[in-house]
């Protein structure tokens, strides 16, 4: 079997499929799929077999969705990052406190990603930093408080593998000046991104005690002005009190 990516070409397909079908905003047809794989669509039946009967992926009378197992895994993943009672009541607190919707980050098999957020989970827009793994780490304030915490060669690494493209124009690309912001991020001990990921908006972060954790607030960047150091405070105080640890 040839190989793709480090693992086996049809695992790496099966995986395409299903970010696909979680990238659709509705269910969608299996030529659609095959359309957007580039592959045939007996290929894309044979990889939503085992999807499917797995619960991984589920058939609807207007295409395929994803199916009910992918909420478990989910909790499972929350898990995983430490993310619990005690988590979902921290970023709650900074939420009401803050009146800016809050987020957990965390650094984790040398990928960055948001774990947890106050967002509602069927927003439609409004909020540029999902759940998830987040490709312009580099951009955000939490991706900046937690490659900062990195050690140099293993920030090299992960800026080797990522690089620092350019979002908009306030994104850092020269690798110069964006290990200048970070060694500002250490001093500090806060990392701000004003439009660096989206114009309209900032986001504010401060490293939690395990050092592979972020908690971080964002707000359109026009409310921004004149909050900096009232939602630092917040952010700080709360970091302060903290959450269990997590192993990265």
């Amino acid at each position: 079997m040839t190989q793709e990516h480090g693992g086996p070409a049809s695992v790496d397909r099966a995986l395409d499929l299903l970010e696909a079908v979680a990238r659709a905003p509705e269910p969608v047809g299996a030529k659609a799929l095959a359309g957007e794989l580039g592959c045939a669509l007996s290929t894309v039946y044979h990889l939503l077999a085992p999807l499917t009967a797995r619960g991984h992926v589920a058939r609807t009378p207007d295409g395929f969705a994803l199916g009910p197992r992918v909420p478990a895994l989910y909790r499972s993943f929350q898990r995983h990052a430490g993310v619990d009672a005690g988590t979902r009541k921290l970023l709650l607190g900074v939420r009401r406190t803050a009146g800016a919707h809050a987020y957990l980050s965390a650094r984790r098999g040398g990928r960055i990603a948001v774990v947890d957020s106050t967002t509602a989970v069927l927003a439609d827009g409004g909020d540029p930093f999902e759940v998830g793994v987040d490709q312009g780490a580099h951009a955000t304030a939490h991706g900046k408080v937690l490659l900062a915490s990195l050690g140099r060669a293993a920030r090299r690494r992960y800026l080797d593998e990522h690089g620092l493209p350019r979002l908009t124009e306030h994104t850092i690309t020269s690798p110069d000046r964006f290990e200048a912001e970070l060694r500002r991020v250490r001093a500090a001990g806060v990392a701000v991104s004003v439009g660096e990921t989206d114009p309209a908006y900032t986001c504010v972060a401060v490293p939690l005690g395990d050092g592979v954790r972020a908690l971080s607030v964002s707000l359109p960047t026009a409310e921004f002005r004149g909050r900096r150091r009232e939602l630092t405070g917040v952010l700080t105080r709360a970091a302060r009190r903290g959450i269990p640890a997590a192993s990265e």
